[in-house]
C-alpha cells in the first residue's frame, strides 16, 4: 500500500518520515511497457534513479509542506542526461528519465549523470498560485558524494541540499526496484527558547545534537533490501525501538500526471501551422506521447484544423450550418 508515515521523537526536536511507493510506482512502471504505447522499460539501473528520485520527492514536498510543485531534477553528461520527477500537492507525483546511451547493469548516479563530473542536481518550488512578478526558487548543488557508497550518492546530495537551503541536519535512506520506491527521512528541527545565558543554550545545544546524531546513526544502518522488504511498523520498531516516539495518520501518495489533449493542442499552436502541416502531410497524423505516463495524443487533419481555427470561425460557421 502506498503511505507515508510522519513520526516525532518524544524530547528530541527530531522528526522522521517514511514513505513507501507501491501501486503508484508500479503503475508508473507499467506504462513504460510498448504494449500500453509506453517507450519501453528503462535499464534497471535507471528505474532504480527514479524510484529513489520519487521516493525522495514525495518526502521533501510533505516536509515542507508546499502548496505547489516541488521538481527534482538531474542533468549530466553521462547516459541519463535528464531525470526528472515532480510532486504536487496532495502527493501527487510523476517522473521520468532520458536515456541517451548504453547503460551498464551496474551503473550508479555518477556513472549514469556524471561522466565528465558536471552532473547538477536542481530542486525547484514553483507556488501554485504566483504572485505578480514571482518566480519559482530553485537550488542547484554538485553531484557529489562518498563514492564508496554508490546505491545512496543520490541521498547525500539531497542531504547537502537540506543543510545548504535549509540549515537543517538530514539524514536520508532510500532504495528502488521494479516493485517499490521507498524512502526513510530524519531531520533536526530548529530549536526556539526563551534561555538567557549563553552557556546555558550552548549545553542544550550539545545534548540535543547528540540526540540527532544517535537517531541519525540509527537511521543509516537501515539497508536497502531491508528498507524495501520490511513493512514501516517493522522498520520503526527495528531502527528505533528505544526512542519514545509519537506517530501521526498515515497519509496517501499517489502517480498523477498533468498532461491533457488540451495542453498538447497548445503545444502545437505554438509550433505554427506550417510546422504541424509538414508532420500530417509526412507521417497522415499528429501523434504526441507524454513522456511522464506513456499517454498518447493523435491529431488528424481535421483536429488540427479545429485546433488553428480561431473560435470566432468556428462559431460562424455552425450558425451558416444552422
Amino acid at each position: 500500500m502506498d503511505q507515508l508515515h510522519k513520526f516525532l521523537f518524544e524530547g528530541l526536536p527530531v522528526r522522521g518520515m517514511l514513505v513507501r511507493l507501491t501501486s503508484s510506482w508500479q503503475e508508473l512502471c507499467r506504462r513504460r511497457d510498448p504494449q500500453q504505447g509506453g517507450a519501453g522499460a528503462w535499464p534497471q539501473p535507471v528505474q532504480s534513479l527514479l524510484g529513489q528520485m520519487a521516493a525522495a520527492g514525495v518526502l521533501m514536498h510533505a516536509n515542507i509542506k508546499f502548496n505547489g510543485a516541488l521538481i527534482l531534477q538531474i542533468q549530466g553528461d553521462g547516459p541519463v542526461p535528464l531525470a526528472v520527477c515532480e510532486v504536487r500537492p496532495g502527493l501527487q507525483f510523476r517522473a521520468t528519465a532520458s536515456v541517451k546511451g548504453e547503460v551498464s547493469p551496474g551503473a550508479g548516479l555518477s556513472d549514469l549523470t556524471n561522466a565528465g563530473g558536471h552532473g547538477r542536481c536542481a530542486i525547484t518550488l514553483d507556488p501554485q498560485d504566483r504572485l505578480p512578478g514571482q518566480q519559482p526558487y530553485q537550488g542547484v548543488v554538485p553531484l557529489h558524494g562518498d563514492q564508496r557508497e554508490p546505491l545512496q550518492l543520490l541521498s547525500q546530495v539531497l542531504e547537502h541540499y537540506m543543510l545548504q537551503s535549509e540549515q537543517l541536519d538530514t539524514r536520508m535512506v532510500l532504495a528502488a526496484n521494479d516493485q517499490m520506491a521507498a524512502g526513510l527521512l530524519i531531520q533536526r528541527l530548529p530549536t526556539e527558547g526563551e534561555g538567557n545565558l549563553a552557556q546555558r543554550r550552548r549545553e542544550d545545544d550539545i545534548g540535543l545534537s547528540e540526540g540527532f546524531n544517535r537517531i541519525a546513526h540509527l537511521a543509516a544502518t537501515l539497508t536497502s533490501e531491508e528498507l524495501l522488504s520490511l513493512d514501516a511498523d517493522t522498520v520503526l520498531r527495528r531502527l528505533f525501538w528505544e526512542e519514545p516516539m509519537v506517530r501521526f495518520e498515515p497519509v496517501v501518495p499517489r502517480f498523477s500526471c498533468t498532461c491533457s489533449r488540451e495542453r498538447v493542442t497548445h503545444m502545437l499552436l505554438g509550433l505554427g501551422r506550417p510546422e504541424v502541416d509538414s508532420i500530417l502531410a509526412e507521417q497522415g497524423l499528429v501523434d504526441i506521447g507524454c513522456d511522464f505516463c506513456g499517454q498518447h495524443y493523435r491529431f488528424d487533419a481535421v483536429d488540427v484544423g479545429e485546433a488553428f481555427t480561431p473560435p470566432t470561425d468556428l462559431g460562424r460557421g455552425n450558425s451558416t450550418l444552422n
